[in-house]
């Protein structure tokens, strides 16, 4: 068994889906409101209105992103006006990590691991 997709819902899909295509530097040629799908290798990620209220107040979960530069990423995140919540931190592991906020309050984590 292997996990087919991650959905990130939201009462608005444009915004979000704009924030990770930014994030991600990925353009999926959509701008659907209800749906659209941002990485489509073997785990999709997709943003999705389902129609129900949210809160934005997900605070069960959390996507983590391993990346190359972990320092233009950072610079990334802080133009897109992302909320930090730890800036790029040395791990005792070797690894550097780094949160944030994405516009709907989940916690996305970056992470570059020595090579």
């Amino acid at each position: 068994m292997r996990i087919g997709e991650i959905s990130l819902l939201t009462n608005d899909v444009i915004r979000l889906a704009d924030f990770y295509k930014r994030l991600l530097e990925i353009d999926n040629e959509s701008n659907d409101g209800v749906h659209q799908t941002l990485i489509a290798e073997e785990t999709m990620l997709t943003v999705y209105d389902d129609g129900s209220e949210k809160d934005n107040r997900n605070r069960n979960i959390c996507l983590a992103f391993t990346v190359d530069d972990i320092e233009k990423e950072y610079r990334k995140v802080l133009a897109l006006g992302a909320e930090i919540i730890e800036p790029p931190t040395l791990r005792p592991w070797g690894a550097v990590n780094m949160s944030f906020y994405d516009p709907d309050g989940n916690i996305v984590y970056l992470r570059c691991f020595s090579k």
